[in-house]
């Protein structure tokens, strides 16, 4: 079922990748034809006649790349969905178990081989 998901399969989906990713809900006209739900960027094909101009962040050159580094990572990490102080608390719990009962299990095989190879070879002492 999933498989007949796959963008090219599907026969509803008529959009190409680069439709895709310049689309946004403010410039999209539905394309005629085909019954399908695709739909046309219409600033886009108006744009690539027009040459780029340098953003704000572009301007300062490395100064004006850090700047706008460090902007998009502000964005990003407002995107962000943070834990509560008990969801943090619980996790940290799991781990700190989970990282305990690794160690033991570790330690204990360790223990054991080390007892089977001096078995096996013969102690000297």
């Amino acid at each position: 079922m999933a498989d007949n998901k796959r963008r090219g399969e599907d026969p509803d989906d008529e959009r190409r990748d680069d439709e895709l990713e310049g689309a946004s809900d403010a410039d999209e006209a539905p394309v005629s034809g085909g019954g399908g739900t695709a739909t046309r960027s219409s600033s886009r094909a108006e744009s690539s006649d027009r040459p780029k101009t340098r953003t704000q962040g572009e301007r300062g050159g490395p100064f004006g790349r850090i700047v706008r580094f460090v902007r998009e990572v502000v964005a990003e990490l407002r995107k962000v969905i943070w834990p509560t102080r008990k969801e943090l608390l619980t996790y940290t719990a799991v781990v700190i178990v989970f990282v305990a009962v690794m160690l033991a299990i570790v330690a204990g095989l360790d223990l054991a081989f080390a007892e089977g190879v001096l078995w096996v070879f013969g102690n000297p002492s």
